[in-house]
């Protein structure tokens, strides 16, 4: 079996900010989602959410998390820090098969990646 991701869920301490930084990011609105102390920010595409809880405490430690860059991440890159995140690493090449490879710090202090052929 080849291993996939299913789900992921992103600590953040200010749903709202982290909605913000996410839906200028991706140019895609999120949707909220009120379950009593736990609140969620669902992502476009429906593969993963924001998570505000005492339990979820955002971190540059962990898993890291590589989202599709599309045809350049670049273009991501660009929109970080207007958003209110930080480029931790520009876009840089992994090699000429595995194409390249962003990180950036979202609006909660997570560290996160993009990835994309060109």
């Amino acid at each position: 079996m080849q291993p996939s991701v299913k789900w992921f869920e992103i600590p953040v301490s200010d749903l709202a900010r982290a909605a913000g930084f996410y839906g200028r990011l991706f140019d895609n609105p999120v949707m909220h989602l009120d379950l009593g102390d736990l609140k969620m920010g669902l992502l476009a595409g429906g593969q993963g959410a924001l998570v505000q809880h005492p339990a979820y405490v955002p971190s540059h430690e962990g898993a890291l998390l590589f989202f599709d860059g599309g045809n350049d991440l670049a273009e991501l890159l660009d929109r970080v820090e207007p958003a209110g995140g930080k480029v931790i690493r520009p876009k840089t090449q992994i090699s000429p098969e595995q194409g390249f490879m962003g990180l950036f710090e979202d609006s909660e202090g997570n560290r996160l990646g993009l990835r994309s052929q060109q």
